[in-house]
C-alpha cells in the first residue's frame, strides 16, 4: 500500500526497547488497529510501524477519509493500551531518543542535558524529532543530526 507524503504520522516513543517478543505481538497488534481504524464508519487508508523497537508510528492517508477527532482519540487509546500491557510510557515528551554506534538510546530530558555538556551528544549525532506532522517530514526530518535539530535550540 502506498502512502502519500502527505499522509498524517503521529509518533509514539517508548522509554524501553521492547523484547523481540514484545515487538512481535505488538506489530501484529498495530496492523489489526491499522486494518480496523475508521472514522464516522469510514475505513481509513492507515498502517503501524515499529522502528528501532521503541517508535510506534502510525500513518493515515486522508486521500481516501480524513482522521477526525474521534479516530485520533481511538488511537490515544490503543496506544495507552500498549503502555498498560508493557509497563511503558509512551506519552512522555521529554523522554529524548538519539543513536550511537548504530544503537538507538533514550533518557529524560534530565539525562539528555548532561549528556550534551559532556560532549557525549554532539553536533553530529542522530536525534529523533517525533513532531513531524507528515510522512514526507518522517522521511526526511525524523532522523537528523543534533546541529540540524530543534534540540539544538533547547539545548545549546
Amino acid at each position: 500500500m502506498e502512502f502519500s507524503d502527505q499522509s498524517r504520522v503521529w509518533i509514539y516513543q517508548s522509554n524501553r526497547a521492547f523484547t523481540a517478543e514484545e515487538q512481535h505481538q505488538i506489530v501484529k497488534d498495530l496492523n489489526a488497529f491499522a486494518a480496523g481504524w475508521e472514522a464516522h464508519g469510514a475505513q481509513l487508508k492507515a498502517k503501524g510501524e515499529l522502528r528501532y523497537g521503541r517508535f510506534l508510528i502510525l500513518l493515515v492517508d486522508e486521500v481516501q477519509a480524513t482522521a477526525s477527532g474521534c479516530s485520533i482519540d481511538r488511537s490515544a487509546g490503543f496506544i495507552r493500551d500498549i503502555e498498560k500491557q508493557y509497563g511503558v510510557n509512551m506519552f512522555d515528551r521529554f523522554n529524548m531518543a538519539y543513536k550511537k554506534d548504530g544503537e538507538v538510546y533514550s533518557c529524560t530530558r534530565e539525562e539528555f542535558e548532561a549528556l550534551v555538556q559532556a560532549g557525549e551528544i554532539n553536533a553530529d549525532t542522530v536525534v529523533f524529532n517525533n513532531m513531524v506532522q507528515t510522512k514526507g517530514e518522517l522521511d526526511a526530518k525524523w532522523e537528523v543530526s543534533f546541529k540540524e535539530s530543534w534540540h539544538a535550540r533547547v539545548f545549546a
